[in-house]
């Protein structure tokens, strides 16, 4: 999203009430006690805002790839409004990370689709408040001894309208919706396929 706009003018804000739904995970991730499977999974992390608009791209995004990814046994799904610090929690325990948002860079049309790697983490928190510490998220997890994820990958979308108090995302990133879960849901699985293998 855009920095000329002002999101990084204020790194400790919160849009909304940051509150991550309860049913974020529970459809997907499935793991017995003590199996170890949690730190196989591939996590999908969708970020934003249900009430500004474009902003809740992210969200849609997740809760659709969970709709299609109920039979994948290693794979997780989240959506939520929080952001920095408290994001380790969900991160944590997780080989493979994706990340769904929306973004703003004006350089390219509403419902743009930028995939990137993890590499973009040290830029992207210019144009994007939500990827605000990730970054020293996987830094701190590895310190401490957590299994972190080993690869990131990143879907983000360019938004019209990420200001706008609204539940109605502008038509083009609606449209994007299922160009972006369909691209997601592949990456996943083929990367829940390769983590299964590579850590038996």
């Amino acid at each position: 999203m855009s920095a000329r706009c002002g999101w990084t003018s204020s790194p400790g804000s919160v849009c909304g009430d940051s509150a991550v739904r309860p049913e974020a995970d529970a459809a997907i991730e499935q793991p017995s006690a003590g199996d170890g499977a949690g730190e196989t999974t591939v996590l999908i992390l969708g970020l934003g805002n249900d009430i500004l608009t474009d902003d809740a791209v992210g969200l849609a995004v997740a809760r659709a790839v969970r709709e299609r990814l109920q039979d994948a046994q290693t794979v997780r799904v989240v959506d939520t409004e929080e952001m920095g610090l408290s994001l380790l929690d969900f991160i944590a325990g997780h080989r493979e990370l994706i990340i769904v948002d929306a973004i703003q860079t004006g350089k390219a049309p509403p419902g743009t689709v930028h995939e990137m790697d993890g590499d973009a983490l040290c830029l992207l928190p210019r144009i994007s408040p939500h990827f605000l510490g990730i970054g020293e998220i996987l830094t701190l997890g590895r310190q401490l001894g957590l299994t972190m994820p080993g690869r990131v990958k990143i879907f983000a979308i360019e938004v019209a309208d990420p200001f706008t108090l609204g539940t109605s995302m502008t038509a083009p990133v609606a449209l994007a919706v299922p160009e972006v879960v369909n691209r997601v849901v592949v990456w996943a699985r083929s990367n829940a396929a390769a983590a299964a293998s590579d850590h038996p």
